[in-house]
């Protein structure tokens, strides 16, 4: 029980993930009345059917709980560079508990860099499957433009528009997000492992599903909605009347972030769908430059990029180190910064994106520079030493 065990509301956790499907309402609201611990327990137990279910519905539930093994999952998971997070945890993104009862219970992590600092500044890009030439060069452009001016790219993994998305941020030695609807430990599509294996070295993957779990079409249609929630807005390009893109956009929607449309020809079925939420609410935009304009004015979730830094000490080790190997006032390359902070350049990368996030560093052409706050609070750090 979890209050016999400090990590017992993680296993419980973990545990939920076995037997819950993602995004179920229902059993998101047991677990905000009773606890994580009392849902668990009531599973494993196997007793009365808690209130919202069937009898039926419970069985299936119970009968899952019997081979759930929290343990052995985050075995696994440890065993393939995976971490598991879960709300109130210094990397959860706050922005997740927007989606109330379909909050994730957690989310498992392949990568290095920290998934609360790069959702501050991500957007979503995503589409048809089998997108044209046009979709994919439009998706790739964006991503690139994105990745070039600091933003993170979130996508789905997925072929077409997807993968382009991908491509395109690690093209530009950006930050990129794959959001899977199956294990992380598992890439999917299978013809995609390399490119999430490479998205997994540079950037991030999560998902909600424990080590080794499939795919399945529904899981697929929840996933959208932690695409939708975890980023700042929503880009869809080419999408068909009937597009998985489409429940991301209109998720996006319903939690109040921007949503975006990039247009196609009239004649293409491939763009109808996204014609149609240009009729609505979404916006219309064309480049990187007009995504920014757009979700760079949200709220409080923007940072203020002109604003105090953050103070120096908040920051880790290997940040500070990497920080530290920027020069006073010149730029310098990821591969040169990561020489000078004695890390590969991949990890590098990923810590200056969280600098960037901070508002420590910016980046010019193909270089790093300090921003001028930066130089100032580094001074003051350097003097104190």
């Amino acid at each position: 029980m979890s209050g016999d065990d400090p990590r017992g509301e993680l296993l419980d956790r973990v545990f939920l993930t076995r037997v819950v499907e993602p995004g179920d309402e229902v059993a998101g609201r047991w677990v905000r009345e009773l606890g994580v611990g009392v849902v668990a327990r009531r599973l494993r137990e196997g007793g009365a059917a808690l209130a919202g279910v069937s009898d039926k519905r419970w069985a299936g539930l119970v009968a899952r709980a019997g081979r759930a093994e929290p343990r052995e999952d985050l075995a696994v998971a440890r065993g393939a560079g995976v971490r598991f997070l879960v709300p109130g945890d210094a990397e959860w993104p706050g922005q997740l508990d927007d989606l109330g009862d379909a909050r994730p219970l957690g989310l498992w992590v392949r990568g290095r860099p920290s998934l609360r600092m790069w959702a501050l500044r991500s957007v979503a890009v995503v589409g048809a499957r089998a997108c044209t030439e046009y979709g994919a060069h439009m998706a790739a452009t964006l991503a690139v433009g994105l990745a070039e001016r600091g933003w993170v790219v979130v996508s789905g993994g997925a072929y077409g528009v997807d993968g382009a998305a991908h491509r395109g941020a690690l093209a530009a030695g950006g930050a990129t997000v794959a959001v899977l609807a199956c294990g992380v430990d598992r890439p999917y599509p299978r013809g995609h492992t390399q490119l999430i294996t490479r998205i997994a070295e540079q950037g991030l993957v999560i998902g909600e599903l424990p080590p080794g779990d499939h795919p399945t079409p529904s899981r697929f249609v929840l996933r959208n909605r932690v695409i939708a929630a975890l980023t700042r807005g929503t880009v869809v390009v080419e999408a068909a009347h009937r597009s998985g893109s489409l429940v991301t956009a209109r998720a996006a929607q319903r939690l109040g972030r921007h949503t975006m449309g990039v247009p196609g020809p009239a004649t293409s079925s491939l763009s109808a769908g996204v014609h149609e939420l240009l009729r609505q609410e979404a916006v219309l935009v064309t480049d990187a430059a007009e995504v920014v304009e757009l979700v760079g004015d949200m709220g409080e979730l923007a940072p203020d990029r002109r604003g105090p830094v953050l103070p120096r000490d908040l920051l880790d080790a290997a940040a500070r180190r990497v920080l530290a190997a920027l020069p006073g006032r010149d730029t310098a390359t990821a591969d040169e910064i990561a020489r000078g902070a004695q890390t590969t350049q991949d990890d590098a990368v990923a810590r200056l994106y969280e600098l960037r996030a901070l508002g420590y560093v910016e980046r010019h052409g193909d270089g790093w520079k300090l921003t001028r706050q930066s130089m100032i609070s580094v001074r003051g750090g350097r003097h104190g030493c």
